[in-house]
């Protein structure tokens, strides 16, 4: 059996939407490389991560604002549709964009693993390429399973030409354009 890919995919966008819209709220549900997928909904330490970044962008970027599950769509074309755990944009970016916004004017998405067998594949490895190709400038991963954060900038030809990644604990800068430096410190106590 041929698997499902973004030439294949299991289901057109439009039907993926009408799924997406009934699918109950206990369930996060994504359309990345052709084929539909399940997000784990969040635990407590995560929502605390998203919390304290939403915290420093407000202090360090009053004019921006990081929205939180802000649906995106994102890869070639804009075939794919994901629900980052945070999405740093102008204050009122999303007004009037309904479920499903374009990626003009984001300057970074933002994951935070979860403890799940999808994560490796979904967090590290397809929405870095789908956020590129959306022309997202900076990606930020932070990644509970080993403890550290990565920053994934340059997106050239639907993948990002440079990747830093920093334990835990380490300042991290995100350049331009949202040129904010985190230190993380704070993520030691959220790693679980």
């Amino acid at each position: 059996m041929t698997p499902r890919t973004e030439q294949q995919p299991q289901m057109s966008v439009e039907e993926f939407e009408e799924l997406e819209r009934h699918a109950p709220e206990t369930v996060r549900l994504e359309f990345i490389r052709g084929k539909v997928q399940v997000k784990r909904v969040t635990d407590g330490n995560h929502d605390q991560i998203i919390a304290w970044l939403q915290r420093l962008c407000m202090q360090h970027r009053p004019e921006l604002w990081l929205y939180g599950e802000r649906g995106m769509k994102v890869e070639r074309y804009r075939k794919g549709r994901a629900r980052p755990d945070g999405v740093l944009a102008p204050f009122g970016f999303p007004t009037g964009h309904g479920d499903w916004s374009e990626a003009s004017g984001v300057l970074m998405t933002v994951e935070v693993t979860s403890h799940d067998s999808d994560t490796h594949q979904r967090d590290r490895v397809e929405k870095p390429d789908g956020y590129a190709a959306a022309g997202i400038p900076v990606y930020l991963l932070i990644d509970r399973d080993d403890g550290s954060v990565t920053v994934f900038t340059e997106p050239e030809d639907g993948r990002y030409r440079q990747q830093v990644n920093r334990p835990f604990g380490a300042t991290v800068k995100l350049p331009d354009p949202v040129n904010i430096a985190l230190d993380t410190e704070f993520l030691k106590e959220l790693a679980d």
